[in-house]
């Protein structure tokens, strides 16, 4: 089976890119041809307001592109991660008119939410899911904090909801948690074309021994990951055990203040991949404070893969994920008091800690490795190809080319 693998990268990498890059590997490895169509969210300095706003409805110029790779390799399906904003959903319709079966995977919650988090004042947020036009989302500015920018989203999602595209143009959508997949649902996508699979890790990091005896957070240091939560549950922790602090983002002042306020608080800023592994795998457990409902985290998945366990939010994917008392322990998203509390009694109980060790690497084990997501994204695939409706691609082409030409004439006439 040809794959045709699309991905917008951002301009700061993350957990999306790599998904990206190693379901690449993936296919690569079991001998599957493999070609990639990509943009790079670096350019977008080099636009103006109105042209950004027409190509992340429907970038013309990406879909003629994608159209003439489609003839020129002729692959069996196309596979889409991160389409926003520079290829656009114009993609699902080049793809259609070609005839080949189209995939999706959910990775956040951007086609329901503008925002992408469904989180807004650091509480989550489920106002947009559904509506015809996200409106809200433009008056609260859920998209970096801007009225015009959360416009552009909003604008996107509602009119590829009149079009249909979300039902229509995509044959088979994956989410990486029955969580998520069940926000979808909410969102009006068509529960039969939604199925789940997780992450992976590959190759196997092998497990450490936790012998580090220090807790650990890596990611984005920002508001919706709970950052602020987990300072104060420190300040409150006193001396009991160490934290180190992986990554960078806005709160970084707020984390080097921290940390040299706070004995017991390293911040070791953005790390490599070897390193990470190696500080998770030392670690007595890691910790996901997230306001949000987070995707699926792959810091998660690199805890399980090192036999860490993880305290983390109770809230979303990461609550069906972290199993309470087995894999690791759940607190209140955004209460310092339940994360220090609940650390404190974890430390008390080391053979809890133990059987933890044995019990996520035993987790990652039966789930999270690249031969059993494999499996899974092969059904997938063969789902996708075998519901493709190929009567309706020229029709839909057709109505998609009709409806934008009238959108960018009356873009054209905006002052």
């Amino acid at each position: 089976m040809k794959v045709l693998m699309c991905h917008n990268y951002y301009q700061q990498p993350g957990g999306e890119d790599e998904s990206f890059a190693q379901e690449v590997e993936l296919l690569r490895s079991h001998g599957h041809p493999v070609v990639c169509f990509t943009r790079h969210n670096n350019t977008i300095k080099e636009m103006g307001r109105l042209e950004l706003a027409m190509k992340a409805i429907w970038n013309r110029q990406s879909s003629r592109e994608l159209r003439r790779v489609i003839r020129r390799e002729r692959p069996d399906i196309m596979h889409c991660t991160n389409m926003f904003p520079l290829i656009s959903p114009s993609a699902y319709y080049a793809a259609k008119a070609e005839g080949v079966a189209v995939v999706q995977s959910l990775r956040n919650y951007r086609l329901i939410c503008p925002g992408a988090f469904l989180l807004r004042n650091g509480t989550t947020c489920d106002d947009c899911i559904g509506a015809k036009v996200a409106w809200r989302a433009v008056k609260h500015r859920c998209y970096r904090n801007s009225r015009t920018a959360s416009a552009v989203v909003a604008a996107k999602l509602a009119v590829h909801r009149a079009m249909g595209t979300w039902n229509k143009a995509v044959d088979v959508y994956y989410a990486l948690t029955e969580f998520s997949r069940r926000k979808f649902i909410e969102g009006g996508f068509p529960e039969e074309k939604l199925a789940v699979k997780p992450n992976f890790l590959h190759p196997d990091p092998k497990p450490g021994n936790g012998g580090g005896g220090y807790a650990i957070f890596v990611g984005r240091l920002s508001p919706e990951k709970g950052v602020e939560t987990l300072l104060a549950a420190w300040t409150r922790l006193g001396a009991r055990i160490p934290l180190k602090i992986v990554g960078d983002g806005p709160l970084r002042n707020k984390v080097a203040g921290a940390a040299g306020n706070h004995e017991m608080i390293t911040w070791l800023g953005p790390q490599d991949g070897h390193e990470v592994f190696s500080l998770v795998a030392e670690a007595a457990f890691l910790i996901i404070p997230s306001l949000w409902y987070e995707g699926f985290p792959r810091t998660i998945l690199e805890a399980f893969a090192k036999g860490t366990p993880v305290v983390a939010s109770k809230l979303g994917s990461m609550a069906e994920v972290v199993e309470d008392g087995r894999t690791g322990i759940h607190f209140q998203p955004g209460d310092a008091d339940d994360l220090a509390n609940k650390v404190t009694k974890l430390l008390a109980d080391p053979q809890q800690l133990a059987a933890m060790r044995h019990a996520v690497r035993d987790e990652y084990l039966r789930h999270y490795t690249a031969e059993t997501n494999y499996t899974t994204l092969m059904s997938i695939y063969q789902r996708a190809c075998e519901s493709r409706d190929l009567a309706a691609r020229p029709r839909a082409w057709k109505r998609a080319q009709r409806f934008v030409a009238d959108l960018s004439s009356n873009a054209a006439r905006l002052p």
